[in-house]
């Protein structure tokens, strides 16, 4: 496949995929309507505090380092894709964060990373295909696995903070 080829397809599969979200997400809203206003319990822990900072610097800035050299500094087509990409749509998953905190201000915003961690997870593998075996960009499908654990981690770190985010009731003993 060309690179136009295989930019139209992730454009319309991400398109696609935003489409679908932001639908669930809205119809979701539109059902709980008549819940109280949500708002993020604070203080956040401190471990918590260090794990985002981890994922804001591994999950976001590495990549944009790896874009950055090997998409656009050295004219690598392929990074420049697949990188291009994941940082559009968690573009769209902060914007759709961000509305559904600020203007929904509902408990749909608990959801919105539920929706578009296992994209990324998708992404990610699609990235490894995409990049296929060329032995000069090796290390930049390990830098794909690398982010594909990362990503899943902060999945199961989220899944662990549901009661928080809920505020369910602790029994103390």
């Amino acid at each position: 496949m060309t690179s136009l080829n295989i930019n139209l397809y992730l454009f319309l599969e991400n398109l696609i995929f935003f489409v679908i979200a932001t639908l669930f997400i809205l119809v979701v809203n539109w059902g709980w309507k008549n819940t109280k206003t949500y708002t993020l319990p604070l203080p956040f822990p401190n471990w918590y505090k260090i794990w985002f900072g981890s994922v804001q610097v591994l999950g976001i800035l590495l990549p944009l380092v790896v874009m950055l050299l090997w998409g656009v500094w050295w004219s690598d087509r392929t990074v420049l894709t697949v990188l291009g990409w994941y940082f559009i749509v968690l573009g769209l998953q902060i914007i759709s964060e961000r509305v559904a905190l600020r203007e929904l201000q509902n408990v749909v915003w608990v959801m919105v990373p539920y929706i578009y961690l296992p994209y990324r997870f998708w992404q990610l593998y699609e990235g490894l295909t995409i990049l296929g075996s060329e032995t000069k960009l090796l290390w930049v499908r390990y830098f794909l696995i690398f982010q594909l654990v990362l990503w899943i981690v902060n999945y199961a770190i989220d899944v662990s903070q549901l009661p928080r985010l809920f505020r369910w009731e602790v029994e103390q003993k």
